[in-house]
């Protein structure tokens, strides 16, 4: 043992033990369960010296006493009282006891202290399965999996909860296949998975994607006999979900006997990742409804939900809801809150969020570095990562992907290749495919369309559809025809129904007038079938949420809203606005292409709103669309006309228009 267990202790004393235990009186100091009882009751509360001094006679005579104690050092943090109880412990004589060697071993790796684990448990006199295992859980809570694979691969004997231990914490950092390998392990080893196993092993699957493995599992929990379990069922359902099976994911929810808050938050959080946001707030209400109390894991859930539909007033009545339940102090709802603020145009909210959490945690800043990307502030975002590296905050890849989207929508590209860099030589990190996509993106917008490609063409892993889709974009905006149909026939060999691909190729042929290569694009899109996603803008008013499509005339206002938009066109002409009809990319006269422009679903959108909200209310408008460069322009004259601040979110970033001019500077 290390001098640093053997420390004196300052606040904690105690008297030279008795030469050989004896059992605990009951005396006058009262029952041995009494005692036990007041022990723990002082303990949870976190009064561990008043605990010691009032029962110090007894914890001699019952060195049981003990583990009460240092889990008290646990649950407060405390690692310099733990020194100083492994101090008495030692004195006493006590270190020999199995049961309390775990306690102090147990101690020490929940406190991160796994050095001074690892020398206790070299010098105990006796180990069982308990000592590897906490060891090894230790390990794991650190991320250092090969220490804690090195202590299970050196155990002599392994029980359920070791082979547990260690499936659960490949599976927590994502060595799913290395996981599901350790399982099969298991499995011929002749030990059977309890739950914990299988939630681990459904864990893995989720992480893989893998329906074809998780229905094998599934099968399994059927033939295993703990389909009633709610453990297994909701990481089952887990499974399905992440894996896009949404419907078998809520089926195994429902054939469950109970339904308690971890189904509730598993289904809602299912349908927020695959799409079904207002499924998941509509369901949020049904849990509220049954009488179960939301926690962190379900705010978080439907807090992206009301970020991907921008339902801002329903936003801040869910985060007014997590802090009255205490919920608000969560990093996960922290971030969430960032993002969701962010997405909804009210980059200040974000960052008042976020200067509320008083810690520096890598979750949150990355969350607010992509906030500030988001809506063009990349030099808060190199900012607030400088801050960082002055506090020694490790940075991560998905720091990096935050700082590299940032860059890569504000023209800073030199900053960003520098990052790019540094995150592999100084960081050690290795680039995902997410990572070199913007860097793609930061080459192309910045004209290097040729640099950019090769790229692609060299890097280490293979290209997906969203890559080539980025560098066709990129040509898009600078009307690069010739690259542009090479790279669409990438993307096309990887989806040959991409409706993306085929409209961006049309459009680059449009804007050079060679309008028989757009019939062309379009005669293949009739022959495979393929549709043109249609622009749609949204906008929520007294919390009801409008939509609007050039083609479609349900909107109860529509006829309003033309003739409104077509005084507000007149008047923009009076100011010197000229419509954008190359932003027509249809072969037709010059008054049709401007009443084409002038129907575009973004300005339905404002026109809606500017009959409809009161001039000190921003009007917050969201596309599913890239805006095009027409409405752009005319959004930056109505801003200036109206007097209004007028904030635009698109399919990439969002646009601040105020006083004639947006936050993007006419880059996006």
């Amino acid at each position: 043992m290390g001098k640093s267990c053997l420390r004196p202790i300052t606040f904690l004393s105690h008297h030279p033990p008795p030469a050989r235990p004896r059992p605990l009186s009951t005396g006058t100091t009262g029952t041995a369960t009494n005692i036990s009882d007041e022990i723990i009751s002082l303990c949870s509360e976190g009064r561990l010296k008043e605990a010691f001094e009032t029962h110090k006679s007894n914890i001699w005579t019952d060195p049981t006493l003990f583990s009460h104690l240092l889990q008290s050092c646990i649950r407060t943090r405390s690692a310099r009282p733990a020194r100083q109880l492994h101090s008495i412990i030692v004195t006493s004589g006590c270190s020999s006891d199995k049961f309390v060697s775990n306690h102090l071993l147990n101690t020490y790796s929940k406190l991160g202290e796994l050095d001074t684990a690892l020398q206790l448990f070299d010098v105990m006199p006796r180990r069982n399965f308990m000592s590897g295992n906490i060891l090894i859980n230790g390990y794991v809570q650190c991320g250092d999996l090969a220490n804690a694979r090195k202590v299970f691969d050196e155990m002599p004997e392994r029980n359920i909860a070791s082979w547990n231990a260690m499936v659960a914490g490949l599976t927590q950092f994502e060595f799913n296949e290395e996981g599901l390998g350790l399982f099969t392990e298991m499995h011929f080893s002749g030990l059977k998975p309890d739950e914990y196993t299988l939630g681990s092993l459904l864990r893995g699957c989720s992480g893989l994607k893998s329906l074809k493995a998780g229905r094998q599992v599934h099968a399994y929990v059927m033939k295993s006999g703990f389909e009633l379990s709610l453990v297994v069922g909701s990481s089952l359902a887990h499974m399905y979900m992440k894996s896009g099976s949404l419907g078998e994911g809520e089926r195994v929810i429902k054939a469950m006997p109970v339904c308690n808050v971890i189904a509730c938050n598993t289904l809602i959080a299912g349908r927020a990742q695959n799409g079904c946001s207002e499924g998941a707030l509509e369901q949020y209400s049904i849990m509220k409804m049954a009488g179960f109390r939301p926690d962190k894991i379900t705010f978080a859930s439907v807090l992206s939900s009301c970020s991907e539909l921008a339902t801002l007033g329903q936003g801040q009545q869910i985060h007014a809801e997590a802090v009255k339940a205490g919920a608000n102090s969560s990093v996960s709802v922290i971030s969430t809150l960032v993002s969701m603020y962010s997405r909804c145009g009210c980059l200040d909210d974000s960052v008042k969020a976020f200067l509320e959490y008083e810690h520096d945690d890598i979750v949150v800043l990355s969350s607010m570095m992509s906030a500030y990307g988001f809506h063009g502030r990349g030099q808060e975002a190199i900012d607030l990562f400088m801050r960082m590296e002055r506090q020694g905050v490790e940075a991560n890849d998905v720091t990096f992907l935050s700082l590299l989207y940032a860059c890569s929508h504000c023209g800073l590209k030199d900053k960003g290749i520098e990052f790019f860099d540094l995150m592999i030589h100084k960081y050690g990190l290795e680039p995902r495919l997410e990572h070199h996509t913007c860097v793609v993106d930061l080459l192309g917008r910045s004209g290097c369309l040729d640099e950019a490609e090769a790229l692609i063409r060299s890097m280490p892993i293979k290209a997906d559809k969203v890559i080539w889709k980025t560098l066709l974009s990129a040509c898009k905006i600078h009307k690069s025809a010739d690259t542009a149909k090479r790279i669409a026939e990438e993307v096309l060999r990887l989806d040959p129904h991409d409706s993306a691909s085929f409209v961006l190729l049309s459009n680059i042929h449009a804007s050079a007038k060679r309008w028989q290569d757009v019939s062309d694009v379009r005669k293949a899109m009739k022959e495979r079938r393929v549709k043109k996603e249609p622009g749609v803008s949204w906008l929520e008013v007294k919390n009801k949420v409008h939509q609007f499509c050039m083609a479609d005339n349900s909107h109860p206002q529509l006829t309003e809203i033309h003739r409104y938009l077509k005084e507000l066109t007149s008047e923009m002409k009076l100011w010197g606005y000229l419509p954008d009809t190359d932003s027509v990319l249809h072969d037709m006269n010059l008054e049709d292409k401007e009443d084409n422009l002038a129907h575009h679903s973004e300005k339905l959108a404002i026109a809606f709103a500017l009959l409809n909200l009161p001039e000190c209310i921003p009007i917050r408008v969201m596309k599913n669309l890239r805006v095009c460069s027409d409405c752009h322009v005319a959004i930056k004259y109505i801003s200036e006309i109206k007097n209004r601040e007028i904030v635009l979110r698109d399919a990439s970033r969002f646009h601040h228009f105020k006083n004639g001019v947006c936050s993007c500077g006419d880059y996006w």
